[in-house]
């Protein structure tokens, strides 16, 4: 009995999948929208929702690339259906515009909130149609979703210690 309680925990200890971590984003990106909802409820300072959509913005910019670096062309080959992969990754341009929009956006605008909200709802969505479209076939395929896990993990690092570069590259697409 012991050996099996062992062999469960050291399961528990092993290394979160691709999806464990995409989906612990989504579920991140998630509650940074309901804080920002709260500040805007509680009429927080322009600073401060500033502040928060900034961090909403770098998370989903980072997710984006993660899937997009590495996720999506590791499912492209393994489900063999460009269709799907393509209306994500259109979804992800429809993502960044919006983020464009709130980086080039005063807190102070009157519609700055609402892009926000615009932006969280649209997440949503995405993240739903990932989740019950993506996800569930990649967990019936052979993908090896361990080592694509750690080249995700590596690369989140490394795209954290260029946060600055990427804030700015998002604003230059809001500005083409």
């Amino acid at each position: 009995m012991k050996a099996l309680a062992n062999a469960g925990n050291t399961m528990k200890k092993q290394a979160p999948d691709a999806i464990d971590l995409l989906d612990a984003d989504h579920l991140a990106v998630h509650a940074l929208f309901e804080a920002y909802r709260e500040l805007v409820r509680k009429r927080a300072p322009a600073l401060q929702r500033r502040a928060l959509a900034e961090e909403i913005c770098l998370e989903l910019t980072i997710h984006a690339k993660l899937e997009e670096e590495l996720f999506h062309p590791a499912v492209r080959e393994a489900l063999h259906d460009d269709d799907l992969l393509d209306e994500a990754e259109d979804e992800h341009g429809s993502q960044r515009e919006f983020v464009a929009q709130i980086l080039a956006t005063q807190p102070q605008d009157e519609l700055y909130d609402a892009k926000v909200a615009v932006l969280g709802e649209y997440v949503e969505r995405h993240v739903r149609k990932e989740r019950e479209e993506v996800f569930n076939r990649v967990l019936a395929s052979r993908l090896d979703l361990q080592a694509l896990g750690r080249s995700i993990t590596v690369r989140r690092e490394e795209l954290r210690a260029v946060a600055d570069a990427l804030r700015e590259d998002a604003l230059a697409s809001a500005m083409a």
